[in-house]
């Protein structure tokens, strides 16, 4: 039989993953000297940034160290309906009562302070849909468990859209897709999906903002609209350049003080400007380790929804990292994707480390049980 045994939270802390925490430390730590080295009569480069950044890693490091002690089966086996439902109520009030960032109703402000709910619920999405995930694991390929997947999934994603989060809700559809293969979903379903997506495209398209169709075509060729759409891209390129091999220093360079969002969606480019291409390597080396050491725990985790957390948390540093370096590098459109543990946002880095502390308590406690003879 398996019985459970009790660990001590002291114990619990000592199995946080040391690669994960080091690796969000490194590049926490980055994004605190790339804001530092902007500092010089730019506002969007301010002290108060810099404080926000700071309050909001150590908020996160403290989050993610209560998650690791918490266990993540309590969370997702008793909690998971009342995630869902709170997700549905945090992106409505959104929708209600948010203020726009942009083109997006995705804020909540409380005075001075502002958070983005779509930055947490992807927490709780993963949550609940490894729980949904591990229901239906052994006929998710039947057209029912299809059909309630897409549901819960469809419920969340039709919000972020009503928002008018395009970014974001790329993001989750990419999470969704490699959680659902992740757990067995045949291949066939997905590429069928994908095959209506690109047959309804032509009827979709019309439909879009104007802003957005402009994003979509500028993104794959930003030389279009040089001095419009094409601008951010074109200049977070140029500011890439600019860095050359090691960058122009703390203090260095010039094309990130012109470039719009460079503290927020451009992070990449300007901590490239000014720390070059050995900089750059080894920001994305720090995320590739990271998200194999995630996927190794997952390898390991006990139960099937803490590896589909994992893989939802690895997915999610994959998607957000591909995308945004290549907005930055003029290949991919510009969505509005933030840099995991870089960019500037204390939704952003509180939510990453949120998540990162689910993987860190799916290894916490991955030997709690031990096996034992039934008694006679």
């Amino acid at each position: 039989m398996v019985r459970s045994f009790s660990i001590t939270k002291s114990e619990r802390i000592r199995m946080i993953d040391p690669v994960l925490l080091i690796g969000a430390l490194i590049l926490n730590t980055m994004s605190i000297l790339t804001l530092y080295g902007g500092l010089g009569g730019l506002q969007k480069f301010s002290a108060s940034a810099l404080l926000v950044q700071i309050v909001a890693s150590f908020l996160g490091l403290t989050m993610m160290t209560i998650l690791s002690i918490i266990d993540y089966e309590d969370l997702t086996e008793k909690l998971w309906i009342f995630f869902f439902i709170a997700s549905i109520g945090l992106l409505g009030i959104t929708l209600v009562f948010g203020t726009s960032e942009g083109t997006n109703q995705s804020y909540l402000r409380f005075g001075p302070v502002g958070i983005q709910p779509s930055e947490f619920v992807k927490a709780s999405f993963i949550i609940t849909f490894s729980r949904h995930l591990t229901f239906v694991r052994d006929r998710i390929n039947s057209p029912k468990a299809i059909a309630g997947l897409a549901l819960h999934a469809g419920v969340i994603l039709g919000l972020i859209l009503l928002s008018g989060d395009l970014g974001v809700a790329l993001v989750y559809i990419g999470l969704i897709a490699i959680m659902l293969f992740c757990a067995g979903l045949s291949i066939w379903y997905i590429l069928g999906a994908a095959l209506i997506v690109i047959i309804a495209f032509p009827y979709i398209w019309p439909h879009l903002e104007f802003y957005q169709q402009q994003r979509i075509l500028v993104g794959f060729n930003p030389e279009l609209d040089p001095l419009d759409k094409g601008f951010q891209p074109l200049l977070s390129r140029q500011a890439i350049a600019n860095g050359g091999l090691f960058g122009q220093g703390i203090h260095g360079g010039s094309y990130f003080k012109k470039l719009p969002a460079a503290h927020t969606d451009f992070i990449f480019a300007t901590f490239c400007e000014k720390f070059g291409f050995i900089g750059g390597i080894l920001l994305i080396l720090v995320l590739v380790i990271m998200v194999v050491r995630i996927l190794m725990i997952a390898h390991s985790a006990r139960k099937p929804y803490g590896s589909y957390i994992c893989v939802g948390a690895a997915a999610l540093i994959i998607l957000q990292t591909l995308e945004n370096t290549g907005m930055c590098m003029a290949f991919l459109p510009v969505v509005g994707i933030t840099l995991p543990f870089m960019s500037y946002g204390g939704s952003s880095m509180m939510s990453m480390y949120i998540i990162l502390g689910l993987v860190q308590s799916v290894r916490a406690h991955r030997g709690k049980y031990f096996f034992d003879r039934a008694e006679e």
